[in-house]
């Protein structure tokens, strides 16, 4: 790998009760890159990336096993705080999901809550937010407007931006387009490949296109498992596994 790893996952497995929704995982995955994480419905990918920043423990009956480096710490370690690793570790979820409150009480939730009451921090912490995010001139003059009157594009930047809010290191993208029409998704895509310069991703996805335009990497996932991992270059164009090539080239799934 070319560069440092963000995460090193070793021999991980997830369950939901009785059900083992990732078996075996081992992969690092790369600083500032985007990893697409592919496979068919119901295979983990979505348990996966929620155990990157755990918020599956807040999952009644889930369990894991295995390590889980983050930046050289076990995530899962005896006395890890989680919601120190979630501020670290940001999310974004499949359905636009804006708090109903003003644009700017979203983007302004996560700073407040770890202490900023300084209004021209938090004034310079939103613009910049926004910014990042793509969305500050569509919404610089209407900050006190509800977050629900935007479109559903709007609304999943303004989700980007509120993540971001609190400077993470990683942002986690759980299907944040599946929802959205063809212009709003370019629009985000577009977004995701300049904020790698900044940010490590990990993007979810069952469009085979968009892991493809966007990604460095790829992981395909079957059954919980690993079935295959490397450059999304190679993966889509010259996969090792005729599981992967039948995926990628839409025989199944």
């Amino acid at each position: 790998m070319d560069t440092a790893a963000a995460f090193e996952i070793d021999g991980m497995d997830a369950w939901y009760g009785t059900t083992h929704a990732v078996r075996g995982v081992s992969l690092a995955i790369a600083e500032q890159r985007i990893t697409a994480i592919i496979g068919p419905s119901g295979c983990g990918k979505s348990t996966f990336i929620r155990c990157l920043n755990r918020i599956n423990d807040l999952v009644p009956g889930f369990r894991v096993s295995g390590t889980l480096r983050f930046k050289g710490q076990d995530i899962y370690a005896a006395g890890v705080d989680p919601i120190g690793i979630r501020l670290r570790i940001g999310m974004v979820f499949q359905k636009p999901n804006p708090f109903p409150k003003s644009i700017y009480d979203n983007v302004a939730y996560g700073p407040r809550l770890c202490g900023i009451t300084d209004r021209s921090q938090l004034d310079a912490q939103v613009e910049e937010s926004l910014k990042q995010a793509a969305i500050w001139d569509e919404v610089k003059d209407k900050l006190r407007h509800m977050a629900w009157a935007l479109s559903g594009g709007q609304q999943q930047r303004l989700c980007i931006a509120r993540a971001l809010a609190v400077n993470p290191e990683v942002l986690l993208l759980d299907e944040p387009t599946s929802a959205l029409d063809p212009i709003a998704t370019a629009k985000i895509e577009e977004l995701l490949v300049n904020l790698k310069k900044s940010y490590t991703m990990v993007i979810v996805t069952h469009n085979m296109q968009q892991a493809a335009r966007i990604s460095d990497t790829t992981a395909f996932f079957m059954l919980g498992q690993v079935v295959e991992y490397g450059p999304t270059s190679r993966i889509f164009t010259n996969p090792e596994q005729k599981l992967t090539e039948d995926y990628v080239t839409g025989r199944f799934g």
